[in-house]
């Protein structure tokens, strides 16, 4: 079925992608998903934001979820009215504990010199955070900002 633009449309609109889980890519696919960002206007600081927490949901999969090893992650974003819907998917090994793992400093690599704040740092860069993950299955990280607040949001 054939889609018609129209100016100003309501706004919804899709992307995913699949790469390799290479270092390398990292940087590739922020700038994907920032490029498809960009037909919300955001602010320097909003795209950084969403970029930054994109980049630490790909290295977690590249050093957790597949120990290095050359897997595929997959990307899918979501525009709708004013909010951007991120999942970073992969299918390593899983989490044991979702909760123990977003402790704020928790590392299950300290050999690598990581600093166990990749889910701190996503949570504070974006508005909204859900992992979702099966030892031997692999992990699914949602994430939700919304783009153009006014204001921010108010503490609960």
């Amino acid at each position: 079925m054939e889609q018609r633009l129209e100016p100003n449309a309501d706004r919804k609109n899709k992307m995913s992608l699949e790469f390799e889980s290479r270092a390398c890519n990292e940087s590739f696919a922020r700038v994907a998903v920032a490029a498809f960002l960009t037909q919300l206007n955001p602010t320097m600081e909003e795209v950084a934001d969403v970029k930054t927490a994109v980049s630490e949901a790909i290295t977690n999969a590249i050093i957790h979820g597949y120990d290095n090893t050359v897997q595929m992650i997959r990307i899918s974003c979501e525009l709708e009215g004013r909010v951007i819907r991120v999942s970073v998917i992969d299918s390593g090994k899983g989490i044991e504990d979702v909760e123990k793992a977003m402790e704020p400093m928790y590392t299950t690599r300290p050999d690598l010199e990581r600093s166990g704040m990749g889910f701190s740092f996503m949570e504070a860069f974006m508005d909204r955070l859900e992992v979702e993950s099966k030892p031997g299955c692999g992990t699914t990280v949602r994430m939700e900002k919304i783009i153009g607040r006014t204001s921010a949001p108010e503490s609960e």
